[in-house]
């Protein structure tokens, strides 16, 4: 590792580039935990670990990936192809012990009116595949369109709308009839 000495150019470019990445993740932070969120089936545990390995990921290639057009819609592909490599992985079981979240306190219930219809919502998510789960979050959640969901998911536009029709099929079963129950306020 080449170290750099205050007050030369190279310390000003690399505390630049620190300065962007920081700005980055405040910015990307939010949405990218949404995304993550919706694709773990509602784990903020695990959201908030596939969001921390993206931006590990992007900060490696920063000056690279900073420079792009669009570098937040690469970090969404990152995030996506973290969670469905990850779920490839049998290893990749571990579980809260005793349903209580970071260091042994229960989580807190959610609020709101539509709790029933978000909790029927994420477990039918999380039933489906990782790369079903990852076509509906980006078409349906993040607005994508087919060719851009293809291209984050590196698949054809085709593979793209018959899992859409297929997940959205599965979503529908598992909710059944009480969906129109669960949808009134």
């Amino acid at each position: 590792m080449r170290l750099i000495q205050r007050g030369s150019r190279g310390a000003t470019e690399a505390d630049g580039a620190a300065l962007d990445f920081q700005a980055f993740v405040a910015a990307s932070g939010p949405r990218l935990f949404r995304s993550a969120c919706l694709l773990t089936g509602g784990d903020t545990h695990a959201a908030e670990d596939l969001v921390q390995e993206t931006f590990g990921l992007l900060y490696r290639r920063w000056q690279r990936v900073g420079g792009l057009d669009n570098p937040v819609g690469y970090a969404q592909t990152t995030l996506v192809n973290r969670f469905v490599s990850a779920r490839r992985k049998r290893s990749n079981s571990e579980r809260p012990a005793g349903g209580a979240g970071l260091g042994g306190v229960a989580d807190q219930p959610a609020r709101g009116e539509d709790v029933v219809l978000r909790v029927a919502l994420l477990e039918a998510l999380r039933s489906l595949p990782p790369v079903d789960r990852a076509v509906l979050v980006l078409r349906f959640w993040e607005d994508l369109s087919v060719a851009e969901t293809a291209a984050r998911l590196n698949l054809s536009d085709t593979a793209v709308r018959s899992r859409c029709s297929r997940a959205l099929a599965r979503v529908r079963e598992l909710l059944g009839g009480d969906f129109a129950d669960l949808a009134r306020f």
